[in-house]
């Protein structure tokens, strides 16, 4: 498994979903920067929308600091926080062991770990691992804040709809019918200087995207007009350059805020779209890897309807830590004092 992300400031995660507790490791913190333990108490809570539905699962926000801070700062030491998971009945993904859910990880997880991997609660695909990566946004995002830098993400679209006061009518439909819908999720981020980036291969765009595939239900990404470009003439799209009170800026900003894969200084906007959960109330076709036979499986326990409700704090946090990360390649390890 390739469980770190990061060149300067890593991310290393672990845990499982039926485990005792998911966790991060942070590695390159420039020391002194503050940790509160409020802020990720706080962000940890982002990752529990509005319940529309009374069998919706609310995850507990405790969590323990193990290492990495003292006095309310970073010491430079890897800092290492858990989050504790809720117990469930083991029993309720009993049939999981032979008979891979459609569109889950299961099958392809079996084949690349050798039927070794915890198939319980998606094991180490759980999204409840997400929690321990908002626990470091707590930290991230507010040493951002104070250089002036804002990462904002909401959702645009969910199910067929692009109007917000049709988005609880949609998730209401799909669950009454044991079903589930997709969305898009729109993120901005103000504030980043021009110049970051590293292209070819760690170009500003290839990073973020690496980050916010690990997102478990993400399948699309694009950066300002993104695939709309195709149907536009370089001039449509082109994003003309002046300065204002001595500042160079666009007039637009189709591109999204990036050129060559560098920054220019303008927002940075992406959009990720998100499928639909695969954990649907309806009897699905599969096989029984045991016996070689074609079956059917429905699952039994809760699902939740719209799992992009819960992604945008969690792309954040990512895109956060990508711009962390390359403000201290570029500028040195202090730059967050």
């Amino acid at each position: 498994m390739k469980n770190t992300f990061g060149n300067n400031i890593t991310l290393t995660l672990f845990g499982e979903g039926q485990g005792p507790s998911a966790g991060i490791v942070i590695d390159g913190l420039t020391p002194g920067v503050e940790v509160n333990e409020d802020t990720i108490r706080e962000f940890l809570a982002k990752r529990n929308p509005e319940p529309l539905l009374e069998e919706e699962k609310f995850e507990p926000d405790n969590f323990g600091i193990i290492s990495g801070v003292f006095n309310g700062k970073a010491t430079g030491a890897p800092l290492c926080i858990i989050v504790p998971i809720r117990d469930e009945d083991p029993a309720d993904y009993d049939q999981l062991k032979n008979t891979p859910r459609p569109s889950h990880a299961d099958y392809a997880a079996m084949k690349k770990y050798h039927n070794f991997q915890d198939y319980r609660n998606d094991g180490h695909f759980s999204g409840r691992i997400t929690s321990a990566l908002l626990a470091a946004g707590g930290i991230l995002i507010p040493a951002l804040q104070k250089k002036g830098i804002t990462v904002e993400s909401r959702i645009v679209k969910m199910g067929t709809s692009n109007n917000p006061l049709h988005f609880d009518s949609e998730l209401l439909v799909a669950a009454a019918n044991g079903d589930t819908i997709g969305g898009v999720v729109k993120t901005v981020i103000n504030g980043v200087p021009a110049g970051l980036g590293e292209p070819w291969f760690d170009s500003l765009e290839s990073l973020i995207s690496h980050a916010v595939f690990s997102i478990g239900g993400v399948k699309g990404i694009e950066f300002g007009m993104g695939f709309a470009f195709a149907d536009m003439t370089g001039t449509q799209a082109n994003d003309s350059i002046r300065i204002t009170e001595g500042k160079i800026v666009t007039s637009s900003n189709n591109n999204g805020g990036i050129n060559g894969g560098i920054s220019n200084g303008m927002p940075i906007v992406f959009k990720t779209a998100v499928k639909p959960s695969p954990s649907v109330e309806k009897e699905q076709s599969t096989v029984n890897l045991a016996t070689g036979e074609n079956v059917k499986i429905k699952l039994s326990v809760g699902n939740d309807p719209a799992i992009v409700r819960r992604v945008p704090p969690i792309i954040d946090v990512l895109a956060a830590h990508v711009i962390t990360d390359a403000l201290v390649s570029h500028y040195g390890t202090d730059y967050l004092l």
